[in-house]
């Protein structure tokens, strides 16, 4: 069943969809995330070892010494010849190549950037990243050197956001801070628009649409045509430690092991 209700900003609808089990894989682990290739990336809680399986489930490479520069914040994996592996609390990004091996790492405290919550790979293969210290969106190289940055935020908002992920997709940045929504900027770090979707948990970018999760409903946005979707999920996602939408499929981060599901 289908209904529509009108919406200041989208049209909105609720669907019931199918999540059908297609892969499981059993350990113990803190954090995985999936790149475009279907290649897993998963980190052991216990052997401090980050593992890379291929679509078939073979193994692809494997690092490890992912805790060298403490706790790992966060992988981004969206180039899969170039890892970012991101310490927020050392202010430190480890570069990986496709084998898994160390290419370099950047300490961005030498660049007098003390301050990220969120490290993205660019389309041109530097990184982006929101400065918190002087409120500011940068894109370094590899040598944390910045080649470009916006004007201070603070001209910009009444209040500044501070985004927990930033994502390079089709000619766009989009930031996201849960309590203020999505903001779309140029490569130039120019606005474009806010979209105030809040308290959105595991956000993903994939070509004109955006995803997050509730507690029970997946939410997809289609920019395209301005229209919000909710999909009612199952009751055991709300257990999950982690979710990530990726090529069309759902992976579940659970106490046994990761969960990977196709969409219906």
């Amino acid at each position: 069943m289908v209904f529509f209700s009108a919406l200041s900003l989208h049209t909105h609808a609720q669907k019931d969809t199918s999540f059908i089990l297609n892969k499981s894989i059993p350990g113990d682990f803190s954090y995985f995330t999936v790149d475009n290739l279907d290649n897993i990336y998963l980190v052991n809680n216990n052997s401090n070892q980050l593992k890379k399986l291929n679509g078939n489930g073979d193994s692809a490479g494997v690092f490890n010494n992912v805790r060298k520069y403490g706790k790992l914040f966060s992988i981004d994996a969206t180039n899969p010849l170039k890892l970012l592996l991101f310490y927020k609390n050392f202010a430190t990004i480890v570069v990986l190549d496709r084998f898994l091996n160390v290419r370099n790492t950047i300490n961005l405290g030498k660049k007098n950037i003390f301050k990220v919550k969120a490290v993205a790979t660019a389309y041109d293969n530097n990184i982006w990243l929101f400065d918190e210290g002087d409120s500011k969106l940068k894109k370094i190289d590899d040598n944390g050197d910045v080649l470009l940055e916006t004007v201070d935020f603070r001209t910009l908002f009444d209040t500044v956001p501070s985004p927990v992920q930033i994502t390079d997709q089709d000619g766009f940045l989009y930031l996201y801070d849960p309590n203020k929504g999505f903001y779309t900027f140029d490569y130039y770090g120019a606005l474009k628009n806010n979209i105030p979707f809040l308290h959105w948990n595991n956000t993903e970018i994939i070509g004109k649409n955006m995803y997050g999760f509730g507690d029970t409903i997946l939410y997809q946005y289609q920019t395209g045509n301005l229209k919000l979707m909710e999909y009612a999920i199952p009751v055991f996602f709300k257990n999950a430690l982690q979710i990530k939408t990726a090529n069309n499929k759902v992976y579940l981060l659970q106490k046994n092991g990761i969960q990977q599901y196709l969409i219906k």
